[in-house]
């Protein structure tokens, strides 16, 4: 069956013959570049990656990174987010107006370079979350081979780890604007604290997790199985004191631990419904 996702999706991405691929460097992505590059031919596939304000510095260079991993030809495109109102004041539905931003210019660079599709990397597993910047996608005519061939992320990681791709295990990433609660201005200085957080958390052995920004108050998720790390008090005295230097001035455990987009809990059901694809 998984094998079979597979060769639908090849067959696919044969048909297209030349593409432009959304490249962030994430486990999806990754793989969906490597099968492009290898059906199609090094020559015939783009990566487009984005230097955004949703991204930390690190994941911007480990996509680059990959891409040279992969021998691919990437290019970057720079964007400036948050001179969007629509995304600085973050409302609900901002994740459809970054989408809009960042694949405008993506289309228009890979028909600059004679590459008629772009392609991005949503899988079976996204479909039934609230993602309005999938309605942004599918407005802008971009494909999203991983899903239509029903590929599911624990099958891409699978596949991933089958192909030798070093992002088989890698940790599920998300835009740094999708840690701040709707309606909660988001700044440059916001940003910063954030990734912060989240370098002490990685340095101190934690590999998936959150910092969520209330305000001046960080809530962090961590799996289930890392909330006991933080019953050790001269470790959880560490941690509060370096979230503390960097600007927060209150420190919180989700007891729920961590889970994607934990931040669509505050809204309604029939505000998530309306965006469903």
């Amino acid at each position: 069956m998984l094998h079979q996702k597979l060769l639908k999706l090849k067959e696919n991405i044969k048909a297209l013959k030349k593409v432009a691929v959304a490249f962030s460097g994430g486990v999806d992505s990754t793989f969906l570049l490597k099968v492009c590059i290898d059906e199609l031919g090094s020559d015939n596939v783009l990566a487009v990656t984005a230097h955004s304000q949703a991204i930390t510095n690190q994941e911007f260079i480990e996509a680059q990174t990959l891409a040279n991993l992969l021998k691919a030809r990437q290019i970057i495109i720079q964007l400036n987010e948050l001179d969007d109102p629509f995304i600085t004041n973050n409302p609900p539905e901002r994740c459809y107006y970054c989408k809009k931003q960042i694949f405008n210019k993506f289309i228009a660079t890979a028909k600059e370079q004679g590459y008629n599709f772009v392609l991005e990397g949503s899988n079976f597993s996204d479909k039934d979350d609230f993602r309005p910047g999938m309605r942004a996608i599918k407005e802008l005519g971009v494909l999203s081979p991983l899903k239509d061939a029903g590929l599911t992320k624990d099958e891409i990681r699978q596949l991933s780890k089958e192909m030798g791709l070093p992002t088989w295990n890698k940790p599920s990433y998300a835009c740094l604007f999708s840690r701040f609660p709707y309606g909660e201005k988001i700044t440059p200085e916001k940003l910063k604290r954030v990734a912060q957080a989240e370098t002490i958390l990685r340095e101190n052995g934690f590999g998936q997790f959150r910092v969520r920004s209330h305000s001046d108050l960080a809530r962090i998720e961590v799996l289930p199985e890392d909330i006991d790390k933080f019953f050790d008090q001269p470790f959880r005295n560490k941690i509060v004191n370096e979230f503390k230097k960097i600007g927060f001035t209150y420190i919180t455990l989700d007891l729920s631990g961590y889970r994607s987009g934990s931040m669509n809990e505050q809204l309604k059901e029939e505000d998530m419904e309306a965006w469903k694809n």
